[in-house]
């Protein structure tokens, strides 16, 4: 029998993860990252694609602030996004309250899109699983609910100039 080796015992917890926080498609189709994922040597990203993300969501033109969107934001948040997401603490994922302060809110959308295919891609992605051991299953398909919770973030942004030093990750 082979001995459980602490690399092993990652690998299993990691999968016991994302199978409990919801790994499947719109189509029910489980997925993990460490199915998804591709060996480091995969085909560079465009510079669009390290600065926006990988996915649908390209060049946005945020409007003033909006309170209803927030609001409704903040509901999906709450439902989808704060099991493992503060907006003051790293918890299982990074803070959020300084994400926009990091990341274009392009990246913020994709990731909620397309969290399989930035974490089995993008190095920035890569470098949190590596920091936080989690991958983000994807929870949000709707674009206009991505949008709702990007429009939370922004309402609940935190001073960057409080921010510990490395609390957020990339």
């Amino acid at each position: 029998m082979t001995p459980i080796t602490p690399r092993l015992m990652a690998l299993l917890t990691l999968g016991t993860l994302v199978t409990a926080c919801g790994g499947s498609d719109a189509g029910g189709n489980t997925s993990s990252a460490a199915d998804d994922a591709q060996p480091a040597g995969d085909a560079a990203l465009s510079s669009v694609e390290l600065e926006q993300g990988i996915g649908p969501i390209r060049d946005l033109t945020l409007p003033a602030l909006d309170p209803n969107l927030a609001a409704t934001g903040e509901t999906a948040f709450v439902t989808k996004c704060s099991a493992c997401h503060k907006l003051d603490e790293r918890y299982v994922g990074p803070r959020l309250g300084t994400v926009l302060a990091r990341r274009r809110p392009e990246f913020v959308m994709n990731m909620m899109l397309n969290s399989n295919e930035m974490v089995a891609k993008h190095p920035g992605v890569r470098d949190l699983l590596a920091q936080f051991y989690t991958p983000m299953p994807t929870q949000v398909t709707d674009r206009d609910e991505a949008r709702a919770i990007l429009e939370y973030l922004r309402s609940a942004q935190i001073d960057t100039t409080a921010a510990a030093p490395g609390a957020d990750g990339p």
